[in-house]
């Protein structure tokens, strides 16, 4: 009961932080606007907060963090997920040390940082997976507009207009990259690094190859439009046969946390006492490794690459 209730305060503190954090920065967005649209050059602008973000963009481990949220999709600032990330790395080892021994509170300080990698890495998962689900439309897109005897760089500016997120955003970037100055390949080369996958190298290897030598770039897009959507309902049953497998390699991590938490309760003190003696460390280690060593097995096996 005691546990339930400092889990529950912590949790709520936590929340109440981010919310702050948030209403704070839309605060300053909607001052900014003001603004820009009253033309007005004596409202400070800049908040406490942006000043704080704006050095630590400058950082080595700002520009990191801006550049993951970026690929991922993220309209986030990078000092708001290294704030949230070091609080929950704090609570974790708070709840960590009070609940099991001193020495998981060593371990709670990394939580924050691997939940925040793990949510940006997902997200940026995500917007690959929702790319790659455009991906058939847009090959259609290309082809009826080179189909009407438009150049390459014009069949992309204007999917990018008719295409939404993330598909259309990341098409703007390659149409405003060639208005500068940049050609083709180099643009849709920095494109596939913002997007690894064995689909889009094929997409944009194809308009490369069909930029440099001709050919029948029409014919050419609709049968990797017509592949696409086959591979997408592919990815699909896959990803759904392998769902409760998923599922099972979390659980492994969770179930051995949690049975420290069920043993600690039963007999009060046996965590910190098992810790404190050659013997429980060992065994701690041995069963700590075995778990993760099943977690990674899991992972492995239920990896596809299409």
């Amino acid at each position: 009961m005691v546990l339930t209730m400092v889990l529950g305060t912590l949790g709520v503190l936590a929340l109440a932080a981010l919310g702050a954090a948030q209403l704070i920065a839309v605060a300053g967005d909607r001052r900014r606007l003001y603004a820009a649209v009253a033309d007005v050059d004596g409202i400070d602008d800049q908040p406490l907060l942006d000043r704080a973000n704006q050095r630590f963009r400058r950082t080595r481990l700002g520009q990191f963090v801006e550049r993951e949220l970026t690929l991922a999709g993220m309209d986030q600032r990078p000092l708001l997920v290294v704030l949230a990330a070091v609080g929950i790395g704090l609570v974790s080892a708070y709840v960590l040390w009070t609940s099991l021994a001193p020495v998981f509170g060593v371990l709670g300080v990394s939580i924050g940082g691997i939940a925040a990698r793990a949510y940006v890495r997902r997200a940026r998962t995500r917007r690959l997976e929702a790319f790659i689900v455009q991906m058939p439309e847009l090959a259609r897109v290309l082809a009826n507009a080179t189909n009407a005897g438009l150049s390459i760089a014009t069949a992309l500016a204007i999917a990018a207009d008719e295409l939404a997120a993330p598909a259309g955003v990341e098409l703007r970037v390659v149409a405003n990259s060639m208005r500068f100055g940049t050609d083709l390949e180099t643009a849709l080369d920095t494109m596939g690094e913002r997007l690894p996958s064995r689909e889009v190298g094929v997409l944009l290897s194809t308009l490369v190859v069909c930029s440099r030598s001709g050919g029948s770039l029409v014919t050419s897009l609709r049968d990797i439009a017509d592949t696409l959507e086959s591979r997408k309902e592919t990815r699909r049953e896959i990803r759904t046969t392998l769902a409760q497998a998923v599922a099972t390699g979390y659980l492994v991590i969770g179930l051995g946390l949690s049975m420290l938490f069920v043993l600690n309760t039963i007999q009060p003190g046996s965590v910190e006492a098992m810790t404190g003696h050659i013997v429980g460390q060992i065994a701690l280690v041995i069963s700590g490794s075995l778990f993760f060593l099943g977690f990674v097995l899991i992972r492995r096996m239920t990896r596809f690459d299409l």
